[in-house]
């Protein structure tokens, strides 16, 4: 059997050989990995939310929200923190344990901080694990999220360093590093991941694995997205991604961070259950679960239920979990947070 370790030294020809393995050879390694360390039976399941959507001043060519381009979705104010809380009660009924809020900004400016720190901490009493994604972090700002009961921050490479020119060109790569310095510091978990099928080359989708493998440590949760062609941005007439090509990129990811949760992320709506169940074999081990990603689709609810049926799968629950939250506990969120205005206008 293959004896996983964590390593943080991975060369791009040691990760390249991995992808460039026969199939059943890269599954077979990558479910042996898995088995170490994860029931091989159990996913984690998370919902995420978009808090404040639209407008924002990044130029990332896959994004729908980028001010940049033209796709039909609208500015919207900050979500209110009621709303936020209904929100991730109704996740945590369909078997969500971790809430996951996300805001198209740059970053979040400091007037806005008093209103994501009351949503972290109305959703961490409701028993359910907080995630953000709010842009580049300050190490003041990522103290102050950490210090509200932030568990994890989510801030994804995208890509390779070398194909990073041809995503955006509003923040560096050194500036997404940073902020995951800043996240790690503060003493948060990371979620980074990236997008695969945006004409990125195979060396491209091993260079960013060895971006997240060669932290200095691992992120405990890897989305892999593959790119939703969403019309009237630059990737709209993308060509689709080889599905066996994902599935090798979501085993590597899985042999080289043996102990990180892989998620499957962005995509899933236009993945055939055969697709996710190759996946799910190859080790990933989490998915967003719910209508919608931010302003995508993603498969229904009870669809995913179904499925894992059919697999024999089981949602995995976290230690902080209880079934016996209901509506007063909401209400008691809110009262201990009130204020006259919950939301504003985001300029």
């Amino acid at each position: 059997m293959t004896t996983a370790s964590l390593r943080h030294d991975w060369q791009r020809e040691e990760i390249e050989a991995l992808f460039a393995l026969p199939m059943n050879d890269l599954l077979f390694q990558a479910q042996q990995v898995h088995r170490q360390h994860f029931d091989s039976n159990k996913v984690q399941v998370s919902t995420l939310l978009s808090i404040k959507t639209g407008a924002c001043p990044e130029d990332c060519k896959y994004c729908p929200q980028s001010a940049h381009y033209h796709t039909g979705v609208d500015r919207e104010r900050l979500m209110a923190v009621e709303k936020v809380l209904h929100e991730a009660e109704a996740a945590k009924a369909q078997g969500a344990s971790r809430f996951c809020m996300g805001a198209a900004w740059r970053n979040p400016k400091d007037r806005d901080m008093p209103y994501v720190i009351e949503m972290i901490k109305g959703v961490k009493k409701l028993g359910l694990e907080t995630c953000m994604t709010l842009g580049m972090l300050s190490a003041e700002q990522a103290q102050a999220l950490q210090q509200a009961g932030l568990d994890y921050y989510n801030h994804n490479l995208d890509t390779s360093p070398e194909f990073y020119g041809e995503i955006i060109s509003t923040r560096t790569y050194h500036d997404r590093l940073q902020t995951l310095s800043n996240v790690r510091d503060a003493g948060m978990k990371v979620c980074a991941g990236g997008i695969v099928g945006m004409g990125e080359s195979r060396a491209d989708r091993a260079g960013l694995l060895q971006q997240l493998a060669n932290l200095p440590k691992h992120p405990e949760s890897v989305p892999v997205n593959m790119l939703v062609k969403v019309k009237g941005t630059p990737f709209a007439e993308l060509d689709d991604m080889d599905p066996f090509e994902f599935v090798r990129t979501i085993a590597v990811a899985r042999i080289i961070m043996p102990t990180s949760f892989v998620r499957l992320s962005a995509g899933r709506e236009t993945m055939s259950d055969e697709l996710q169940a190759m996946c799910f074999f190859a080790g990933a081990n989490s998915i967003f679960y719910g209508e919608r990603l931010l302003t995508t689709p993603n498969p229904e609810a009870d669809k995913d239920q179904l499925l894992f049926t059919r697999l024999g799968i089981e949602p995995l629950q976290h230690d902080g979990y209880s079934d016996d939250v209901h509506e007063a506990v909401i209400e008691d969120a809110i009262q201990e947070q009130a204020q006259p205005v919950r939301y504003y206008e985001v300029s």
